[in-house]
């Protein structure tokens, strides 16, 4: 006979999304890094961009009126910095501005609680080209981008994230050159992930200042790190690998300092620090967001920066090729509660792409998706019997839509997007999701 796992009273139900991946309206606001890059030949998959994406600028009241269909409590969305200052600085995008108005209070008429994220990734054009986040200034040009947002919706958004996956934004970003702006330096891509973090400081007490009751947060994506063997080498191959993971960004956010075996580790790389950098940084948050998808599994290596290369043990693979493992996201909660004691924690992101099939009655049969969500939301409810503060779970993504270097080739969504027609059709999965919201239970 299956188990019944209850959540606890007030357990909040939700699903994510981000501004360029859902958006589209390229006309209505400014260039960002990742049009540029969407446009580099072979960058992107097929040459994919997100000028249209799924058109939720122009179906915004839609997928609004779908989340309340599908029982959703929460809306994690994020803010386009261009979308709001065209050139990152200066005159308010009025346009761009009332479109988050019109947003938010559609959420809120349909009971849906904002949960809104200040940047994920599209950095506007002219401030790369001022120097990019390597540049100490843009920093303080995003506080900046944080006083208007705030100013405009903290009268009725009391829930804030700074920063989505900083670790994406700096090292796929700028050391790897698999994301935008596609640049490959190590150097920079610290001295982004400082200027990332700084800027998370600089933003924090701006939006506590919006509203009495505003709550502030980050999220950062996070892989808990298991050694390939039991040998002395792989151990500290994930010890490093997990400083280069994991540490780098929880322990300024909470410690107020960087892991000091990879600071020794990567030497002459590390950015400068300004007196005064990690007081700011060190902010006191209100609650930590989680990203996972999967657990990271390692070896010594020693041609690698970090002593380590991570290597794929048997087991069950998404569309991404990223190992099913629900144990790992148990394991990361209470590690991260053990370690850091951050008060509160929402899994911000976690869900799955599979190849998803439309039938011709407009249905899609993703039992795969269903079983990982299913599987995961039980080790999140281990987690919780285990004393981690987890207040509620985002399930990534409402929409299938632009999957950043794979373009439309890859399905996340528990809503499938026909990207000829734009038409929308609740996945199996979706349904799952309702059922459990309403519950706020899930049968293991």
């Amino acid at each position: 006979m299956a188990e019944i796992l209850r959540f606890p009273d007030g357990f909040l139900w939700g699903t994510a999304t981000a501004s360029f991946q859902i958006e589209g309206g390229v006309d209505e606001r400014g260039w960002c890094i990742w049009d540029d890059f969407c446009r580099w030949p072979g960058k992107v998959f097929e040459g994919d961009t997100g000028d249209l994406a799924c058109d939720h600028y122009g179906h915004y009241r839609e997928d609004v009126a779908l989340m309340a269909d599908l029982g959703m409590q929460a809306y994690r969305f994020s803010i386009s910095w261009p979308r709001v200052l065209k050139s990152g600085v200066g005159e308010v995008n009025e346009p761009g501005l009332s479109f988050y108005d019109r947003l938010v209070d559609e959420l809120l008429g349909k009971g849906i609680t904002p949960y809104v994220t200040l940047y994920h990734w599209d950095l506007p054009w002219e401030l790369h080209r001022m120097g990019g986040w390597p540049a100490r200034d843009v920093a303080y040009r995003f506080a900046d981008y944080v006083q208007v947002v705030a100013d405009r919706l903290g009268d009725r958004v009391t829930n804030w994230i700074t920063h989505n996956e900083p670790w994406v934004a700096s090292f796929l970003g700028y050391w790897f050159g698999a994301h935008a702006p596609g640049w490959q330096d190590g150097s920079l891509a610290l001295r982004t992930a400082h200027h990332l973090l700084l800027s998370h400081g600089l933003a924090t007490p701006i939006l506590r200042a919006s509203n009495p009751e505003a709550r502030v947060g980050i999220t950062l994506n996070l892989s808990p790190v298991y050694p390939a063997s039991d040998s002395e080498a792989d151990r500290l191959a994930a010890q490093r690998h997990d400083g280069f993971a994991n540490r780098w960004f929880l322990d300024p956010v909470f410690m107020g300092s960087y892991p000091q075996d990879l600071w020794e580790l990567l030497g002459p790389l590390t950015p400068k620090i300004t007196p005064g950098d990690m007081e700011t940084i060190r902010q006191p948050i209100d609650f930590l967001g989680i990203n996972y998808y999967t657990r990271t599994v390692v070896r010594a290596d020693e041609a690698n920066p970090t002593g380590a290369t991570t290597v794929q043990p048997e087991g069950e693979y998404t569309a991404m090729d990223w190992e099913v493992f629900p144990q790992g996201l148990t394991d990361l909660l209470v590690r991260v509660e053990q370690d850091y004691h951050p008060g509160e924690i929402y899994v911000t992101e976690n869900g799955c792409a599979y190849e998803d099939t439309l039938t011709p009655q407009g249905r899609v049969h993703d039992a795969q998706r269903t079983a990982y969500l299913r599987s995961h939301f039980a080790a999140a409810h281990q987690a919780i019997t285990q004393g981690v503060p987890l207040k509620g779970y985002f399930v990534w993504s409402l929409l299938d839509n632009f999957e950043w270097a794979y373009g439309y080739s890859r399905r996340f969504g528990i809503v499938y997007v026909d990207f000829d027609t734009l038409r929308r059709y609740p996945k199996d999965s979706a349904l799952f999701c309702r059922q459990v919201a309403e519950a706020n239970a899930v049968e293991a």
